[in-house]
């Protein structure tokens, strides 16, 4: 109703989406998006579509490799700790470490950011941490869609998704060239990554803390401690194919390594790993304590300190261990590749 007592239509706004909100957002993020540019990018921010140029970025006969996900329920972590901050980089993390595995370098990045009341604040947090993640691995965040839906998610809630897409020069692809004896090469997790926070979150109900209660297992606050992002090994596997000699990449997620290695190797070969190669992280080890977990449980169902695996001739191991080494890499021979099927271990993590 106006001052003047005529009757006034309802506005978007009325039924809970702001649109002028989402143009800040924008507006917002566009120097963090801008950070991000890289050869190929032939467009910014705020149009229908992101064009991206395959020559521009130096490919001949370019093969395009996609990936989607998501970060699963450790969202429900930063939520309700308020420390999203690092979220994006685990959703970046999960799309451009599958890409690698494909044998390509991810070129550019979209986000879906969905709630049902925009606060810009928080958003340009989230996304800000999505261009780091970005930044890290060498794509492009050339677009995105941020979705305000009232109704659809409780007061703070949110729901994120990726979109990452990659290019390899024709006949480049992996895995390929996986043999008998092959050795496998773990590089270390920065923790639980972004798979089985289901049971990471029944285990600290059974636990009795709250994510502000220090951690048993580091410094700082539980909730922070399990926020850790996913670690991104994207510049450092792209350098170790380039040298040659890998066969495969598995990134170690959801089903471990467990079920994980066995999707990069041929019908007839599988997995020899030695447990004792590496030593558990102390988050694992508290997680196993705390639920009772089986080290059978633990291995198909977390990292348990090993987020990517690379299958290399034997001939080239070594080499490939100095350049992952040299990259930043934790990194540990931890088995070879045999005739059979599945995965087989010897030696114990608990």
């Amino acid at each position: 109703m106006t001052n003047d007592g005529t009757k006034t239509g309802l506005t978007y706004a009325d039924a809970g989406v702001d649109i002028d909100a989402g143009n800040s957002l924008i507006e917002r993020i566009k120097p963090a998006a801008k950070r991000t540019a890289r050869t190929g990018v032939m467009a910014g921010l705020g149009g229908f579509g992101a064009l991206f140029d395959l020559k521009g970025a130096g490919y001949n006969d370019p093969i395009l490799v996609a990936a989607t996900d998501g970060v699963g329920t450790k969202l429900r972590i930063a939520i309700d700790t308020g420390n999203v901050d690092t979220i994006g980089i685990d959703l970046v993390a999960m799309c451009v470490n599958d890409l690698v595995c494909q044998g390509a370098e991810p070129l550019f990045f979209l986000d879906y950011f969905a709630t049902g009341k925009l606060d810009i604040e928080d958003a340009t947090r989230i996304i800000n941490g999505i261009a780091a993640g970005c930044e890290a691995s060498g794509c492009a965040l050339i677009g995105g869609e941020t979705a305000e839906m009232p109704g659809m998610y409780h007061d703070g809630d949110f729901d994120l998704a990726g979109f990452a897409v990659g290019a390899m020069e024709r006949g480049a692809d992996l895995p390929a060239g996986v043999v008998e004896g092959d050795v496998l090469i773990g590089l270390a997790s920065d923790g639980v990554h972004s798979n089985g926070y289901s049971l990471v979150r029944r285990i600290v109900d059974v636990s009795g803390l709250g994510w502000a209660d220090d951690a048993p297992f580091a410094d700082g606050p539980l909730g922070a401690a399990l926020l850790t992002p996913t670690r991104l090994y994207v510049k450092s596997t792209l350098s170790a194919i380039k040298h040659g000699g890998v066969h495969a990449l598995a990134h170690i997620t959801g089903g471990g390594l467990t079920e994980n290695l066995p999707r990069v190797l041929p019908e007839g070969l599988g997995a020899q790993i030695d447990l004792n190669a590496w030593e558990l992280p102390p988050v694992f080890k508290w997680l196993a304590a705390t639920g009772g977990i089986v080290e059978s449980e633990m291995l198909k169902t977390f990292n348990s300190g090993i987020g990517m695996v690379l299958s290399v001739a034997a001939s080239e191991a070594d080499a490939v261990t100095a350049i992952l080494t040299a990259a930043g890499e934790n990194v540990m021979q931890i088995g070879t590749v045999k005739a059979g099927e599945g995965v087989s271990y010897t030696g114990s993590l608990l």
